[in-house]
């Protein structure tokens, strides 16, 4: 078989489904992947995938640009003839479904990794956003063999709005993480906290940084670390954070690739989260590598904690709860135990294997 898959982003493709890919192709099947920027050649080569670009902004809302986009897409599944396509997030769902439909492709499948942004604020140019969203999101559903959801409340959200039928959709935890890339480690018990994101104030980064701030007055050996990728369509967010950077409060590292290392240094994963997420890759490599967690009891984030556990919840947007929440944690004499339970979870939930397994028997790959 030839499988299409149709990602807006080309590194986020190969972090997240780059697994998926390799087992598919395993199976004696093509795979061939449409993303928007002409990079990573030796990554697709590895793993034997073919690319094909097709660009496009993913934030852009030009009709123009956006019905280029879907003419692109519909002359290229036309000329490739596969026998299934596999969209995720907002603009390749939509348009990438909508296009296998027009070529005649014979299955159709698309992933919902959270509701995201668009679903997560209210601004009136949102809102006008989540209008056109809502109403493509329809459209698009239709056309679709089966639509794969991350956690049980997007599923039943659209659900329940009459996106699309129950029969029609399936459940899977989250994008899975690689047990042989993030192994379970002992803590360093340092007192120290890592958050990993992207810039986004939805995040939960300035309740992040504000707490910091707020415990290193009463425990000053605390250390806390934020990774994450600055957009400069967010940089009003960053400038929020950066005062906290300059002062050294919190030690800042842009996008990294060692977030397997940077976590075996710091005992705590936090993500005080109210981004509409699906569920978030890095709370799944925090679990992997035996971490304790500290988020919010969010759609997509609340899976992978049993409060008192392997974790706290903290209430969204409360700096208070959080700096309460990293002081149970600065006193836990059995935080590794802690840790040991997030690894038990994963093992359970997250493992790609498992994940991996569910996906190809959804989109029934042999």
């Amino acid at each position: 078989m030839k499988i299409v898959f149709i990602a807006s982003k080309t590194s986020a493709l190969l972090n997240f489904r780059g697994q998926l890919m390799q087992d598919i192709i395993a199976k004696g099947h093509e795979v061939i992947a449409i993303v928007p920027e002409d990079e990573a050649d030796l990554e697709f080569k590895k793993i034997g995938v073919k690319k094909i670009i097709l660009n496009f902004d993913k934030s852009s809302l030009s009709i123009i640009k956006t019905f280029k986009y879907y003419l692109g897409l519909k002359k290229i599944l036309k000329s490739l003839k596969p026998d299934k396509v596999f969209s995720y997030t907002i603009k390749p769902v939509i348009f990438g479904s909508m296009a296998a439909y027009k070529a005649k492709v014979k299955e159709i499948y698309s992933l919902v990794c959270g509701l995201g942004y668009v679903y997560s604020v209210d601004t009136i140019k949102i809102k006008f956003l989540r209008k056109w969203c809502n109403y493509f999101y329809k459209k698009a559903f239709k056309y679709n063999d089966k639509v794969i959801f991350q956690n049980i409340d997007d599923l039943n959200e659209l659900v329940s709005k009459h996106f699309l039928p129950q029969e029609k959709t399936a459940l899977v935890n989250g994008s899975g993480v690689d047990l042989n890339l993030f192994k379970k480690n002992k803590l360093p018990q340092n007192k120290s906290f890592i958050m990993i994101s992207r810039v986004i104030k939805e995040k939960g980064i300035r309740e992040y940084f504000q707490a910091a701030k707020i415990i290193k007055t009463k425990y000053p050996e605390a250390q806390f670390t934020f990774i994450g990728a600055y957009d400069k369509s967010y940089k009003k967010d960053f400038l929020e954070i950066k005062k906290y950077i300059d002062d050294k409060i919190v030690k800042y590292v842009p996008e990294s690739n060692e977030i397997a290392k940077y976590l075996s240094e710091n005992d705590v994963f936090v993500l005080p989260t109210y981004y509409r997420e699906g569920i978030p890759k890095t709370l799944l490599e925090a679990t992997a590598m035996a971490r304790p967690i500290i988020t919010t009891y969010t759609p997509g984030c609340k899976v992978a904690v049993i409060e008192g556990v392997n974790g706290y919840f903290v209430r969204p947007r409360n700096v208070e709860d959080l700096v309460a929440k990293m002081e149970l944690m600065l006193n836990n004499k059995n935080l590794q135990k802690m840790g040991n339970e997030s690894y038990k979870i994963c093992m359970q939930k997250f493992d790609i294997k498992l994940v991996n397994k569910d996906m190809m028997e959804i989109m029934k790959i042999n």
